[in-house]
């Protein structure tokens, strides 16, 4: 007999059964999640910077406001934010060397000059001594649940008009790419596809496709 399991109950990182655990609980989580509308995906690329500038108004604002920064400009998946450490960042070079879950492919990404100002300056403040770049009050790596809370937080608090989650800051990546004309092998390379297909989609509501297709 089938087994259900309450969608809900999994994004709020509630007890599941054994056999959702690891990778395959977070490929549950995304399989829902990633259900919600591309319109949706692509509008939040448009507004990403409201849930940032709202999350600043947290107890540990510039934390969670650079944690969803960092999640979006790199199109990190929750469990690739959480496990970020410090030895990933090259203060100098400006660049993160960047790990992908599912078998993605591993890359490194510049760091611009807003990234480096806010990740120094976690750094700095950072209460615990911890090899992991985002941690909570008790000095823990964040969690998968913790940070998908964080952003759909954010989401309401910006009074965005669709739930916003932690995947679809990937997702929001991915179209800011395709609108601003990178080519599909590029956005596949950034985000670490396997599978170009899954890279396609956002090519697909770009309004930029078919710009030059017939210039004046």
């Amino acid at each position: 007999m089938a087994k259900f399991v309450c969608i809900d109950s999994l994004s709020r990182g509630l007890a599941m059964p054994k056999a959702y655990s690891g990778d395959l609980r977070e490929r549950v989580i995304e399989a829902v999640e990633t259900g919600a509308s591309r319109r949706e995906a692509a509008e939040c690329a448009a507004e990403i910077d409201k849930p940032i500038e709202t999350a600043k108004g947290n107890r540990h604002g510039h934390r969670d406001a650079t944690m969803i920064l960092v999640a979006y400009r790199h199109g990190l998946r929750a469990s690739e934010i959480c496990e970020l450490r410090w030895e990933d960042l090259n203060f100098g070079g400006a660049t993160l060397n960047v790990s992908r879950k599912k078998s993605g492919t591993p890359s490194t990404h510049p760091l611009n000059g807003a990234e480096l100002r806010a990740l120094r300056r976690l750094q700095k403040e950072q209460e615990f001594r911890s090899a992991y770049i985002f941690v909570n009050e008790r000095g823990a790596p964040f969690d998968r649940a913790g940070f998908n809370w964080l952003v759909k937080r954010a989401g309401r608090k910006a009074k965005l008009p669709f739930q916003v989650h932690a995947h679809m800051l990937r997702h929001a990546a991915g179209y800011t790419l395709a609108n601003a004309g990178k080519d599909t092998r590029s956005i596949q390379a950034y985000l670490g596809h396997k599978d170009i297909r899954h890279t396609v989609r956002y090519i697909e509501l770009s309004p930029t496709r078919f710009k030059s297709f017939f210039p004046d």
